[in-house]
């Protein structure tokens, strides 16, 4: 089955076409036909584009919206200046699989869309206003270019923390807010830290219930899961993706009545700090350079610059604090896997966050973890009772996977 898989951004789209039919995750047995990405959509858009191990391609057009976007990537696709033999018509797209950022708690796994599931995403606007009005937009463009025929279906950022406990999803406000406004904590990178916790069993030849890990998924975004029996017990975003771990351009926690003395002090409006918070601080916002940490190691290794450093330790440290603490609302676990852009691809980080965890019996292999770049493989040392893992993830496979099990699902009910 040929599953195209979106991220539809404000304007951007990120697309897979991913031909895949197994029940289980084998990564050689699926088929990556082609990957890429239309940006700058509203105006002159510019399509990069890869087809299995090719050079990546670059064409422009003047696309004005989502559905004029698609409608130009399916066209595209199916003619013979794309070579791609396998998309000779849109008809060789069999299904779609939408990331979308919010399912709130109506979605508590990927599901197959229809209407009723289309006004459940749109019902959760009010929780992510800048994502999910956007990946609605994919579904209807998707849906208008290749009919009601062909299914599509929503796999939600939130839905693998839907296991979270009260306890540990619960903010301490009045409880007649949650019951209100759904004031609570979600989570996201559900499927990112989802598809890490499967490749870890896969490699430990493990069973779901033997799965107790704390996954850091470290990019421009950033959160950490604890998972314990395969089920996610905590996470460190919240209702928002502001919550939590220092990130790139987000402040993560911080004292909340910050945002009311930045308010008066600075003479902003709630917006306004709430858009400082999100885009001016973090990594970017404590260096006064960058949000990029490989552009911040680089700085920190040539000139040793103090706020450099500051933004490199804080952002390592606030990791290391969860570490500690999911490690005690766990009552430990067996390993600490890293993913994202950073997570995979910095042995620095990692190891600046495993530092003086020899209490908890994790110790890296330097060379190890020097050697595991881009790479899955483990990074701890022989005598580590706690392990550590560097995962890449791969959130548009499980997308794809997740398609067709819920589209088989409908077809032969249990």
């Amino acid at each position: 089955m040929n599953v195209l898989v979106l991220n539809a951004g404000s304007s951007s789209l990120k697309f897979q076409i991913i031909a895949t039919d197994l029940e289980q995750i084998k990564d050689e047995k699926d088929d990556r036909i082609c990957r890429g990405e239309i940006e700058s959509i509203g105006g002159e858009a510019i399509l990069r584009i890869r087809y299995r191990a090719e050079p990546v391609r670059t064409l422009t057009a003047a696309l004005h919206d989502m559905g004029a976007a698609l409608d130009y990537l399916i066209r595209f696709l199916a003619s013979d200046r794309s070579g791609i033999p396998e998309i000779k018509s849109s008809a060789d797209v069999h299904a779609v699989g939408h990331r979308v950022v919010h399912g709130g708690e109506l979605f508590k796994e990927s599901t197959l869309i229809d209407d009723r599931v289309l006004k459940g995403i749109e019902d959760c606007i009010d929780l992510a206003p800048l994502h999910n009005p956007n990946n609605v937009k994919g579904i209807i463009a998707a849906r208008d270019l290749l009919g009601q025929d062909v299914p599509q279906v929503a796999v939600f950022d939130t839905s693998f923390h839907q296991s979270l406990p009260p306890e540990a999803y619960l903010y301490a406000l009045p409880y007649h807010l949650y019951r209100r406004h759904r004031i609570r904590r979600y989570g996201f990178h559900g499927t990112s830290h989802r598809y890490v916790a499967f490749r870890y069993r896969a490699l430990r030849g493990f069973t779901r219930e033997q799965t107790n890990i704390i996954s850091f998924h470290l990019g421009n975004g950033c959160s950490a899961a604890a998972i314990k029996a395969g089920k996610s017990l905590d996470t460190s975003m919240g209702m928002t993706p502001l919550e939590g771990l220092v990130m790139g351009t987000r402040s993560g926690d911080l004292d909340p009545a910050i945002v009311g003395m930045i308010a008066r002090k600075e003479a902003m409006s709630a917006s306004e700090v709430e858009t400082l918070l999100n885009t001016q601080s973090g990594l970017l916002g404590i260096s006064g350079l960058t949000n990029d940490m490989r552009e911040l190691l680089n700085e920190l290794n040539e000139h040793d610059d103090r706020r450099v450093k500051l933004a490199v330790e804080i952002f390592c440290y606030r990791a290391r604090k969860y570490l500690g603490a999911y490690l005690a609302g766990m009552g430990g676990a067996d390993a600490v896997i890293f993913t994202g852009g950073i997570g995979e691809n910095s042995p620095d980080v990692r190891a600046r966050i495993c530092a003086s965890m020899e209490w908890a019996g994790l110790r890296l292999d330097l060379d190890k973890n020097q050697a595991m770049v881009g790479r899955e493989g483990i990074i701890s040392s022989n005598d580590s009772t706690l392990h550590a893992y560097a995962i890449p993830t791969d959130e548009e496979l499980l997308i794809a996977r997740d398609t067709v099990r819920v589209i088989r699902k409908m077809s032969h009910p249990s």
